[in-house]
């Protein structure tokens, strides 16, 4: 029954598919061959470091950045804390609830997100932390810093400003005074206008 219906077809579709088919298997041949003839090497893995792993890891860098002692995973108030600043009594945590139970208990508690930068942590720390640019500037340095433009410490950036104006005429080097001198003021205007009220 086959055989006549085969009659039927023109000779060249018959040949085609035939020729197709064949084409097909040694295409498909070549391929198995290969794919064991030259196997693919495993990709390699290093250490999988997740989200949280790299956010603690961030977190580490920064309060070492800080110089703070830090204690990991601590217990605070019958919860466990990611971080734990003992000398200053501050716990940071992913955790909301924990979050708000250690608040509750008296701990400044400092909240981060999973996706927050270390760096943001900063501005969330019930201290002081230095800026992106750089160290906290010590009150002391602010009391230099207002005495050498002749200024009381509260005063405002007008009057740090007005002080500014009037003393760099006398130390600028274009107008004969030294780099040093010039130097010293400029540090000393930068710290107090960031001081000032």
């Amino acid at each position: 029954m086959l055989p006549e219906w085969v009659g039927l077809l023109p000779s060249w579709l018959l040949v085609g598919v035939g020729g197709g088919l064949a084409v097909a298997v040694v295409v498909a041949g070549v391929f198995v061959v290969a794919s064991r003839r030259f196997p693919t090497p495993p990709p390699e893995r290093g250490p999988r470091i997740d989200g949280l792993d790299r956010r603690r890891d961030e977190i580490r860098t920064y309060l070492g950045s800080l110089g703070e002692r830090y204690v990991e995973d601590a217990v605070v108030s019958d919860e466990t804390v990611a971080f734990y600043l003992p000398e200053r009594d501050v716990a940071i945590t992913f955790d909301p609830q924990a979050f708000f139970r250690v608040e509750r208990a008296g701990t400044d508690a400092v909240l981060c997100e999973y996706e927050m930068p270390a760096t943001q942590l900063g501005d969330r720390l019930p201290f002081e932390t230095p800026g992106r640019g750089g160290a906290v500037t010590e009150p002391a340095d602010a009391r230099r810093a207002f005495a050498q433009l002749g200024l009381a410490p509260t005063a405002d950036a007008e009057a740090v400003r007005t002080a500014y104006r009037q003393r760099v005429k006398d130390v600028h080097p274009d107008q004969g005074g030294d780099r040093e001198s010039f130097r010293a003021l400029q540090e000393a205007y930068a710290t107090a206008t960031e001081y000032a009220e």
